[in-house]
């Protein structure tokens, strides 16, 4: 799976700032001199996750590879086809009807559709969903939202306005923040439907600032049975040859007046200027395909040192810190169901994660990704030193990078448990944020007023607009809040923390845990007496804390005062990591903006050294890649993967076990072998999914594959695991997209599950002559 961090495209990446702050299956596992291609395809993909604004530069290799309309037109996100790509925050999607119908990815849908209307007794994370008219159509919640992006343009001047004369770097850095800052205030300010969000590029030498339409009501209408949806589960996850299902359509909707709107029954759905029409040609080995999506995080551009660093450090923690948290809550799952439903997102997160660092921890290590990195950049050095002119100009940088990144790789291990601690735990998070906001809050006049601010907290009635919006967030993220898993996790952090060394053990712990024992029964028995002891699961109370405390409370509690109305001890507890958070902060800013007075430098020589067009490292904007449909050779020994899948492989996988469990109806309608329109001649049946040599990453999850006309093809779901480093560096030899194949979706919508009225709303007409009798869980569920 592909996913984000939930809001990844308006928040920095986190992995990374945890690690050094930013600077920025069954197979094994080669070095990519190892691999043999395919064959030999007449274009040899580069990689490339481009920019709309260098999409002119691709033009005439785009017209070779057979593009049906002018690529003029890829350089304008507001245009066809990129008009009707959108994101969903930590996935992508595309519009594919003139009624604001969306299609994406199902691993999309669990964080925020699926689990957000989904109970013990209505588990639509199990069964799926079907909306047989516009009127069952689910809400997704407030977490939910649709960006569209409608302009992008570059902001470098201004945003470095002021920066020429400063040489301090902090100096510096404040200033650019600031311009930001100022920038997008000035944007949203214009129009109050639009997001406007600035991003660095080449490592803080460009700045673009892109403008997207934030849709807040946002439904759910069509989701496979998890047997066709998960199909394959961990297992198969970044593996080829694969046949899972991952689509999921959703609908925006919009105020009548056609305008981003609160969630109410009186809307109406989105009209798109754009939307995408599905293939009328099918699809072959070799055809031209393309992604357009918001791809999350790559480190093309990185030091060598970086990547050794992520080898030798951070990939290790995280396999580690993911193998026990979903150790922990399998364990509570598998006790309560309720409880499984809330923690399925993390779960599936964790899972995808855990792969995904081992495949990046292969590819680096025993692929040799961090040999070829450190010799492109010994490569880059001599290349400086060559010259008295580049000398001058790069000379010092890569070794002040060295100079300025060793420190923060020794403390990792320190920070990593610090920031475990501080990030832990639901309870510990909100007392943050109450804390926050009483720092900012100025004492009432007099006992009356504060008295009156208290009693106005206590329910519903006379909350403002802000704390509406306030209580609408708190109570969405209950849905996913389980007291005992999130203890159990806290403690787990505090037991990790106090396993280490003594001299890298962070203070946070003994703040935490004081001068008592650091046993895990000692640790365990104190997380329970906190949280039993502790109203801050409770909505109301958090809504009347953050309403009524003050700057003298944040003192009070600081100073170790009593008082009955600041006894919760996640408020104690935060009052008491007040300051050590926010040095924490301090540190992570001085050290990211002395590295933003490097990064430019370094990657100026690096686009001068290559001499060509690079792409910039991802960074959740919107991008475009392109390649062809493409096996591979997994090893010199190895058989070649042909590009496509099919049905009957998906039945032959089924086993009647978890997680290869096809549905029923699905088998009745694949033993009828009526394919109707969705049958592929050269195959003889209907394809599943297919490979591509398309450059992706998280992020392009639910992104539309399209083919020369512009027509959907697929949906990218999926990369492959002898290829996970590509994060690091393209290899065109092995670099492979996965995606689910149009005609997969369409026959079990038409075959299956009874959803023709969604296939005529995409303008094509149902061609299987007699439909599954007995449709899957997902038709039944919307009766319930």
């Amino acid at each position: 799976m592909l996913r984000r961090s939930l809001f990844s495209w308006f928040v920095p990446c986190t992995a990374l700032l945890v690690a050094v702050g930013c600077a920025s299956q069954a197979t094994t596992v080669v070095a990519p001199e190892e691999v043999a291609a395919a064959e030999s395809p007449t274009f040899e993909n580069p990689g490339g996750m481009w920019m709309p604004t260098q999409m002119a530069a691709h033009g005439e290799t785009l017209r070779a590879l057979g593009i049906a309309y002018d690529p003029a037109a890829l350089s304008n996100p507001a245009a066809f086809p990129l008009g009707a790509i959108v994101s969903l925050g930590f996935c992508s999607g595309s519009f594919v009807s003139p009624d604001g119908l969306i299609v994406t990815n199902h691993h999309c849908a669990v964080p925020v559709a699926l689990q957000y209307n989904s109970t013990a007794e209505r588990n639509l994370l199990k069964d799926g969903y079907l909306a047989t008219d516009r009127s069952e159509e689910l809400w997704a919640g407030p977490r939910q939202q649709i960006f569209v992006t409608t302009a992008v343009e570059e902001v470098t001047e201004q945003v470095q306005e002021g920066t020429e004369e400063l040489t301090d770097a902090g100096e510096r850095f404040a200033k650019i923040e600031e311009n930001i800052k100022s920038l997008e205030e000035r944007c949203n300010a214009e129009d109050e439907d639009v997001r406007c969000s600035i991003r660095s590029f080449f490592e803080g030498a460009e700045f673009y600032q892109a403008k997207a339409m934030a849709i807040r009501d946002v439904r759910l209408v069509y989701a496979p049975h998890e047997g066709v949806g998960v199909y394959g589960g961990e297992i198969d996850n970044w593996r080829w040859p694969r046949h899972t299902g991952d689509f999921t359509f959703l609908r925006a909707y919009v105020g009548p007046d056609g305008k981003p709107a609160d969630y109410s029954e009186d809307n109406v759905p989105f009209s798109p200027a754009h939307h995408l029409k599905v293939a009328t040609k099918p699809l072959r080995e070799g055809d031209l395909v393309m992604v357009a999506g918001y791809p999350g995080r790559t480190n093309r551009l990185a030091t060598a040192d970086l990547a050794e660093f992520m080898t030798d450090s951070y990939y290790p923690y995280a396999i580690e810190r993911y193998q026990q948290r979903i150790s922990v809550l399998e364990k509570l799952a598998a006790e309560d169901p309720e409880l499984a439903i809330k923690v399925n997102r993390r779960l599936r997160g964790w899972n995808n994660g855990l792969t995904n660092n081992r495949g990046m921890l292969d590819g680096l290590s025993k692929g040799g990704l961090v040999k070829v990195k450190a010799e492109d950049q010994e490569q880059l050095r001599a290349w400086i030193a060559a010259d008295a002119g580049r000398t001058e100009k790069y000379g010092a940088v890569l070794d002040d990078l060295a100079t300025l990144d060793a420190p923060r790789f020794a403390s990792a291990t320190t920070r990593y448990a610090e920031s475990e601690i501080l990030g832990g735990s639901t309870l510990l998070s909100r007392a943050f944020a109450i804390l926050r906001g009483a720092e900012k809050r100025e004492p009432a006049k007099g006992k009356k007023g504060k008295k009156k601010g208290k009693k106005k907290a206590q329910g519903e009635k006379g909350e403002g607009a802000k704390d509406k919006a306030m209580r609408t967030s708190l109570t969405a993220s209950q849905r996913t809040f389980a007291p005992r898993a999130d203890a159990a996790l806290f403690g787990l952090a505090l037991k990790r923390a106090a396993a280490l060394p003594a001299d890298q053990q962070p203070d946070v712990l003994g703040v935490v845990l004081g001068d008592g024992p650091r046993d895990d029964a000692a640790i365990d028995a104190l997380v329970e007496e906190m949280y039993a002891a502790s109203d801050l699961g409770d909505v109301d109370a958090v809504l009347k804390l953050r309403r009524s405390l003050d700057r003298r409370d944040v003192e009070k509690l600081q100073s170790g005062a009593k008082s009955k109305t600041l006894r919760d001890p996640f408020l104690t507890l935060a009052s008491a990591l007040l300051e050590a958070r926010k040095a924490a902060n301090v540190r992570d800013e001085t050290y990211r903006a002395a590295r933003s007075a490097l990064t430019p430098v370094y990657v100026e020589a690096l686009r001068a050294y290559k001499g060509a067009t690079l792409a910039p490292d991802a960074n959740s904007t919107l991008r475009v890649t392109y390649g062809t449909v493409r096996g591979y050779r997994p090893t010199p020994q190895a058989a070649v993967y042909t590009p496509f899948t099919k049905l009957s492989e998906v039945v032959a996988k089924h086993t009647g076990e978890a997680p290869f469990v096809v549905p029923e109806p699905v088998l009745e309608a694949a033993k009828r072998g009526e394919y109707g329109a969705y049958i592929d001649e050269e195959i003889g049946e209907v394809p599943v999914d297919f490979l591509a040599d398309l450059d992706i990453t998280g992020g392009n999850s639910g992104s539309a594959c399209i083919n020369a006309a512009g027509e959907i093809v697929g949906l990218a779901f999926d990369g492959n695991y002898e290829a996970m480093a590509s994060d690091w560096i393209f290899m065109p030899e092995i670099t492979r997209s996965i995606q689910v194949d149009f005609r997969y979706v369409m026959w079990l919508m038409d075959a299956v599950d009874g959803a023709e009225h969604l296939l005529r709303e995409m303008g094509v007409e149902p061609s299987v002559a007699e439909p599954a009798a007995a449709a899957t869980a997902a038709t039944a569920t919307a009766a319930q």
